[in-house]
């Protein structure tokens, strides 16, 4: 499994959990606060991730 995918079900992951605690504990719980700005740095890497490979498909 690519680093890639690593980071894509662990983003999925996150996603579900995120709903999950926001919604038993509210969106504003420091737990959902917490898994939000765990998943906003993965999916940033994320992007970064295919920005840098679509970068070096071009050369």
């Amino acid at each position: 499994m690519c680093a890639e995918d690593t980071i894509l079900r662990r983003i999925e992951y996150l996603r579900n959990r995120m709903t999950d605690v926001a919604m038993e504990k509210g969106f504003t719980s420091p737990e959902s606060v917490r898994i939000s700005q765990e998943l906003d740095k993965l999916l940033n890497l994320y992007q970064s991730m295919k920005h840098t490979n679509n970068r070096e498909k071009v050369k």
